[in-house]
C-alpha cells in the first residue's frame, strides 16, 4: 500500500497517463496557446487547440520517465534564465557531497522560481535535483497539479483545518520528508508559509515542529534528529524582486483594511509574472549542513536565519533602497529609478523597504 500516494510526486509509471491528461485538458492547452501562438489564432480555439496538441504530442511522445521530464524543464529554464536575468550565480555548492541527500530550507521570494533555480544549480553540478514542497492552495487547477507532480513536487496540505486532520497531514508530511532523505532524495522547502513580502526572511518554528514529528515517533532527541536531517540553509536574492508591486499591494491592503483576500487565479498570475519579469542578477547561496546541538525549534530557527542572513547577497537595488549609492554604477541607479516610476505612489515606500530590509538586518 502506497502510504504517500496522495501527496508524493509522480513515479515513472505515472508519466504517460499524466501527460495524456494534460493533452486532454482544454484549459492547459489554451494557456500554452496564449503564450505560443499569435493572438488572432487564439481567437479560434477549434484551430489553435489541435495545433498545440499536435506539437506537444510530437515533443512528449517518447517521454516515459521523470528524468526525461526534468531534462525538458531544464531546457525551458535555460531559456527563461537567458531571457529574464542578467546572470544567475551560485556559491557553496562545491562544499556539498553529490552523493548525500540534504534538506534544503530556503528563504522564499518567488512561488516557483526559488526551487527551480536551486534545482538548476544542482543540475549544473551533476547533482540530483530536489523534491519540492508545494502548498495545496496552489493546486486548485487540475493542470497545475499534473505539472507540479511531474516536476518532483509533493503536496503540503495547508487546507486541513480540524486539529486531528492537521496532525494527520503533518505527521504524514514529516514521515515523507524523512523517508525521502533516507532513500537518497534531497528536499526543498521554504522557511515559512508564503513568500516574504516585506524583505524579512524568517524561519517559522512551526515548520521545524512539523519536521520533529517523525523524530518523536522514533523517540529521538530533537538535536539528534536535526543532525539526521542534514539541513542546509539556502539564501536566494534577486536584483529585481519578483512580483514586488503585487507583494507591496498585499501589505498595503492588510495595513489599510486589516486583511487581503486573493482574487481567483492570483497565485497563477504571480507564477506567470515571476517567470516573465526582469530579475537582473540572481544569486543562490548554499550554506553549511547544520551539525550544532540545537535543543528546540526556536533555537534551530535562529541558526537557520543567521546562515540565510549571512549568506544573502546584497545587490545594487538593496543599497539604493537604503540610501547607499556610493558603490552603485550610474546605469544600475538609472535602471532602478526607472522601475520605481512605474510603482503606484502609495506603494513606493513599501517596495523600497522590501529591498532595503536585508541590508538593514545585516547592520550595514
Amino acid at each position: 500500500m502506497d502510504k504517500y500516494a496522495d501527496i508524493r510526486p509522480y513515479n515513472d509509471d505515472e508519466v504517460v497517463p499524466a501527460l495524456a491528461r494534460l493533452l486532454g485538458d482544454d484549459q492547459f492547452i489554451d494557456v500554452i496557446a496564449k503564450y505560443n501562438l499569435p493572438a488572432w489564432l487564439n481567437a479560434w480555439p477549434a484551430i489553435a487547440r489541435p495545433l498545440v496538441r499536435m506539437k506537444l504530442k510530437k515533443k512528449w511522445g517518447d517521454f516515459c520517465t521523470i528524468e526525461q521530464v526534468q531534462d525538458e524543464v531544464a531546457y525551458y529554464l535555460q531559456i527563461l534564465i537567458n531571457k529574464t536575468t542578467s546572470k544567475v550565480t551560485y556559491s557553496g555548492l562545491e562544499t556539498l557531497d553529490s552523493n548525500t541527500s540534504y534538506l534544503f530550507i530556503s528563504n522564499h521570494r518567488d512561488i516557483v522560481l526559488d526551487p527551480a533555480l536551486v534545482n538548476w544549480g544542482l543540475h549544473q553540478q551533476d547533482m540530483r535535483t530536489v523534491r519540492i514542497a508545494i502548498g495545496d492552495n496552489l493546486l486548485q487547477v487540475p493542470y497545475i497539479t499534473e505539472l507540479m507532480r511531474l516536476n518532483k513536487s509533493f503536496i503540503v496540505k495547508r487546507s486541513a483545518k480540524a486539529p486531528k486532520e492537521m496532525l494527520k497531514a503533518l505527521t504524514q508530511l514529516s514521515a515523507y520528508i524523512s523517508d525521502s532523505l533516507s532513500e537518497g532524495n534531497s528536499i526543498w522547502i521554504a522557511q515559512k508559509e508564503g513568500r516574504a513580502k516585506d524583505g524579512v526572511d524568517q524561519t517559522d518554528p512551526a515548520l521545524l515542529k512539523m519536521l520533529q514529528l517523525n523524530g518523536r515517533k522514533q523517540k529521538l532527541d530533537f538535536s539528534d534528529y536535526v543532525k539526521q536531517l542534514r539541513i542546509v540553509p539556502v539564501a536566494i536574492s534577486y536584483q529585481y524582486e519578483p512580483c514586488a508591486v503585487a507583494k507591496a499591494k498585499e501589505l498595503y491592503h492588510k495595513k489599510q483594511f486589516g486583511q487581503y483576500v486573493k482574487a481567483q487565479g492570483e497565485d497563477i498570475a504571480s507564477i506567470v509574472e515571476g517567470f516573465s519579469s526582469d530579475k537582473g542578477h540572481v544569486h543562490i547561496a548554499f550554506g553549511d549542513p547544520i551539525t550544532a546541538d540545537v535543543e528546540n525549534p526556536d533555537e534551530l530557527a535562529n541558526v537557520i536565519d543567521k546562515q540565510i542572513l549571512d549568506l544573502y547577497y546584497l545587490h545594487s537595488t538593496n543599497h539604493l533602497a537604503a540610501g547607499d549609492d556610493a558603490q552603485v554604477s550610474p546605469e544600475d541607479k538609472e535602471d532602478f529609478i526607472s522601475k520605481l516610476e512605474s510603482v503606484p505612489e502609495e506603494l513606493k515606500q513599501l517596495v523600497l523597504s522590501m529591498y532595503a530590509e536585508p541590508l538593514r538586518r545585516k547592520g550595514i
